[in-house]
């Protein structure tokens, strides 16, 4: 039995299952931490030509795919599951996605997700069948797939069983509003660039200090707006002038 349960609804399975059956979350599959399950909305049609979309009421450029096959897909999609699944919509129109929508969504055991394509889908089905919209960002994609695939890959790595260990997605950047600090490995010297020594000394108290001043730092200089919700304190002021000081 899979941790997670993820079920999209596409025009193009092969886009999804490509990508995902390879790297972290193709073992993950392999392993069952998650499952992949993709319903073609073409398997769906009630002709006999495979026709899946018309032009609209009112005009527009473009076709919108029927409520028809959607429904029916999502039927399917559901029968899979074991309880009432989570249902989004990726669409520009939604909110827009982050980490803490990644953790929000982790916590459901069955997560279906519909994919636009062309013009997008009739909006009769849509209010239908999903909890919500989500957009992964203030552009146009040719399809939903792609989305669906950052949300997937996203949320996968939150699922026990995904990773190695809890540490290695809670130390990641937008993880407490905090870009990751800056990270090195071998040779100590590269180009005249050492590692900081701090590093290098064993003691890992003193590391986690000093990786989390260093968090601030990134922030602040590459996403200050990361901050709006959350408060530097005195020690942590003092202890990013000290380390701005030590960089001159």
């Amino acid at each position: 039995m899979s941790n997670m349960n993820f079920h999209v609804i596409t025009l193009f399975p092969d886009q999804i299952t490509g990508y995902l059956n390879t790297s972290i979350t193709g073992r993950a599959i392999k392993n069952g931490a998650i499952s992949l399950d993709c319903v073609n909305i073409r398997d769906y049609c009630e002709n006999s030509y495979g026709k899946i979309d018309d032009t609209m009421y009112g005009g527009g450029t473009g076709l919108l795919v029927y409520c028809q096959p959607v429904y029916d897909a999502f039927r399917a999609a559901a029968a899979r599951c074991d309880a009432g699944p989570h249902t989004i919509y990726m669409s520009p129109k939604g909110r827009v996605f982050d980490e803490k929508i990644a953790h929000e969504l982790a916590g459901y055991k069955d997560l279906v997700i519909l994919c636009g394509h062309y013009e997008g889908i009739d909006e009769r089905v849509i209010n239908e069948i999903c909890d919500e919209e989500i957009s992964i960002g203030d552009y146009v994609l040719t399809g939903g797939e792609t989305a669906a695939i950052v949300i997937i890959d996203a949320v996968s790595r939150l699922v026990p069983g995904v990773l190695p260990n809890e540490e290695a997605y809670t130390n990641e950047s937008h993880t407490d509003n905090l870009l990751e600090a800056p990270q090195y490995t071998k040779p100590p010297v590269w180009h005249d660039n050492e590692v900081p020594q701090v590093l290098k000394n064993g003691n890992k108290a003193v590391i986690d200090d000093y990786n989390h001043t260093a968090a601030l730092v990134q922030t602040l200089e590459k996403r200050p707006d990361m901050l709006d919700s959350r408060t530097i304190n005195e020690d942590e002021w003092q202890k990013i002038l000290a380390f701005k000081k030590s960089l001159c």
